[in-house]
């Protein structure tokens, strides 16, 4: 980067303290802090809910698996699509709480103070690990534009290493000196870079498509598409891959989704995004559902930009070995001086614009949940407000620890997944059937906490015999599909390419004498020119059935084919290990269901195993929440009448207006059935309004929009 472009990322900086500092001079309690004091209308809203959601990690996994695999890798961010209509009400739950925390929400809602704990440390663990992913995610866009490592006295420090805890300085400084009004604003600001990001590299890159393979004296700039086109097989266009072999056929899709869905809402952010913090309802409705559709554009943006790397440099040695970095190499290739310095500025937004208000909510977490609770019942609003800036202080330092510690993005998402599982049934059964208990929450609690994460860890530990048991090695047949098609022009450059990463590791294992090293590189790739019988040959499955991080084969242990099948220009072999193999990771129990009722495994693809994991961690959270209520003792009625009065009661104007129109209805008991769709039963689902179905209709729309957009935009320049 040169001179220009560090004054760009200076001046993003200096401008990001100084609105934390204005905002600061605004804040006199805990509800400016952190809920800046219900005033939020639709805009500032919309850009919360889409500076909160999209994180920097995003671009630069769309990135990748759209490099990797083309339309269809945009699932990787997209399938929370979605899930989208279901905020058109969403956002309607939140603003009624009408609490600080979603944490405040569980104490009423199951009358424990406990159990509000229990969120409040799950909440900061959860967004230490994910605020630590994006941390993690701007080393592989910032190494490529300003340098792979630096040098502190005579030692080689990764750049990633140096730029995290510089990031996490800033994000302090105007998310803790101004809360909720600071991350708002600044949110508007980042949600315009977020924006800018996902579009500038397209016309940059379509300019050196045509410059490097068309004629830019007489091809225009829309040139480009046609090029991309000419450039990549045709598969890589489709936007869903199919259920053979790829990472996201439908039926993986519809899981992620319905995942997604079930635990998004206890993500402890979404009540102060999701429209806790929204002026009034509508505000709350429109932000919450325009924030999020307006990432499944940008995501649109990002996977286009990934072909047009894939097309320019499918040769390039860096990118072969990491598609990670496509997003910071396209900058570094692609963008003038002083754009690469905004194009930092605008991945470091992305990460910023989601965590300072995870860092807010964390703090409202720590305050009202567990210092007010059980350390200082009597503490007072200043007192209140040092201990959430130091709450979200705490939070970025755990952040960073982790991201120096694991510096692995994937590995880090990972953990975060299903932890919203603990409280995802406790949140929706609770929400609509009064039946839900106490002692149901904590056995929700307890049993997914025990099952899906101490249990899966401990007994490998404890009885490591089990990794070499017949039962729990087991894996999917191996598929071996060989095809011939003719090689595209990015076949060619890339297959170059890793003719010149294998000669050069080749030299490498050759002078360092490591026999194994030679060994495992294989013999040379041949070369080829376009329009040759391109033979591809893709191996998937031999997935783990039971053991996270696959199996390992004993030495000896060979692979045998037990099907052979010819299927137009397509060779497919089956096959299966012969010899015992050796689990690895954690033990995933959930698929002892699947035995029990006699699934064959073997012979499903790795996405359907992956759905298949979900299914049970889904459905037994929920069906133990009402089992165990169903037996266990009511909560008080009186407490939970006034709750759902309350969920039913639409907010009306400023805060004491609100408080009266609440009193006079818990005064009027006929209020608790008026707008019950099933009065005299323990279901508390409000009866809809044509507002409720015409946004919710209206929102489907335009998710499918998105589709039809993504579409048009993958078929832009096809013959």
């Amino acid at each position: 980067m040169t001179s220009l472009d560090y004054i760009v990322l200076a001046g993003y900086f200096l401008l990001m303290m100084g609105i934390g500092w204005w905002a600061m001079r605004r804040v006199k309690a805990q509800e400016d802090y952190l809920m800046g004091g219900r005033k939020f209308g639709k805009w500032l809203q919309a850009f919360a809910a889409f500076g909160a959601g999209t994180g920097s990690s995003d671009p630069v996994n769309t990135a990748r698996t759209s490099f990797t695999s083309g339309m269809s890798g945009m699932w990787s961010v997209m399938s929370w699509l979605f899930v989208t209509p279901v905020y058109w009400f969403a956002g309607v739950w939140y603003r009624r709480m009408r609490h600080l925390t979603l944490g405040d929400w569980f104490v009423e809602r199951y009358q424990s103070r406990k159990i509000g704990a229990a969120y409040a440390v799950f909440g900061l663990l959860f967004y230490m690990v994910y605020t630590s992913m994006l941390f993690s995610a701007i080393g592989k866009v910032a190494a490529p534009l300003i340098g792979n490592a630096v040098v502190i006295g005579d030692r080689s420090v990764p750049m990633e290493y140096i730029l995290v805890p510089l990031i996490a300085i800033i994000v302090m400084v105007y998310g803790i000196l101004g809360g909720l009004t600071a991350a708002y604003w600044t949110d508007v600001l980042q949600g315009a870079f977020i924006i800018f990001l996902s579009i500038i590299l397209i016309p940059f890159g379509l300019d050196a498509l045509v410059e490097k393979f068309g004629d830019p004296q007489t091809q225009g700039l829309l040139s480009g598409f046609r090029i991309i086109h000419e450039q990549l097989p045709e598969n890589l266009f489709t936007i869903v891959g199919s259920s053979a072999g790829s990472e996201f056929p439908l039926h993986r899709i519809a899981a992620v989704t319905f995942i997604s869905l079930v635990g998004i809402v206890v993500n402890p952010h979404f009540i102060a995004t999701g429209g806790g913090s929204a002026k009034n309802e509508l505000n709350a409705r429109v932000g919450l559902v325009a924030g999020n559709l307006a990432k499944r554009f940008c995501t649109i943006g990002w996977a286009l930009t990934a072909l047009i790397v894939l097309a320019l440099f499918a040769d390039n040695t860096e990118l072969v070995r990491d598609p990670d970095k496509a997003w910071g190499i396209a900058s570094r290739e692609l963008l003038w001086p002083g754009l690469r310095g905004l194009m930092l500025a605008c991945m470091l937004a992305a990460l910023m614009s989601s965590a300072d208000t995870y860092m807010l909510v964390t703090s409202g977490l720590m305050v009202r949940n567990l210092y007010v609770p059980y350390v200082r019942p009597d503490a007072g609003e200043s007192e209140c407000l040092r201990v959430a800036r130091l709450a979200g202080l705490i939070m970025i330092i755990g952040a960073v620890l982790i991201s120096w510690f694991m510096m692995d993005v994937f590995q880090q998402l990972q953990l975060t997944w299903i932890v919203p599982m603990v409280f995802a049934a406790p949140f929706w059964v609770g929400m609509f059937w009064r039946r839900a208990t106490t002692h149901g929450a904590w056995a929700v609690i307890l049993f997914t906490l025990v099952f899906f994460f101490i249990l899966p860890w401990m007994l490998p530990v404890a009885f490591p015999g089990l990794k070499n048991s017949a039962m729990f090695s087991r894996t999917t047949n191996v598929i071996v599909v060989t095809t011939e098609r003719a090689a595209a022009p990015s076949d060619v450059r890339f297959r170059n390419s890793q003719i010149r990463n294998w000669e050069s590791d080749m030299a490498a294992a050759v002078a360092s004498g490591d026999a194994d090293a030679v060994k495992a590189l294989g013999p040379k790739p041949d070369a080829i020119e376009v329009g040759d019988a391109l033979s591809t040959t893709v191996r998937r499955g031999g997935q783990s059935i039971y053991w996270s991080k696959g199996v390992t084969p004993d030495e000896g242990t060979t692979l045998k084919v037990i099907e052979s099948r010819q299927e137009g220009d397509a060779t497919t072999e089956v096959m299966e290990y012969d010899g015992p193999v050796a689990g690895q990771g954690n033990l995933q129990l959930e698929f002892l269901l699947y035995d029990l009722l006699g699934f064959n495994m073997r012979s499903s693809s790795a996405a359907t195993l992956a759905t298949m994991e979900l299914v049970p961690k889904i459905l037994i959270p929920f069906m133990i929440m009402i089992l165990v209520s169903l037996f266990t003792r009511r909560n008080d009625s009186g407490a939970l009448d006034k709750l759902y009065i309350k969920m039913r009661t639409p907010v009306a104007g400023d805060a004491a207006q609100d408080s009266a129109v609440l009193e006079k209805a818990y005064a009027d008991p006929e209020s608790l059935n008026r707008n019950k769709l099933l009065p005299g039963t323990d279901w508390e689902f409000a009866k809809a309004r044509p507002i409720d179905w015409i946004g919710f209709a209206v929102t489907i729309l335009l998710c499918f929009s998105v589709i039809w957009i993504a579409i048009w935009v993958a078929g832009i320049g096809a013959s």
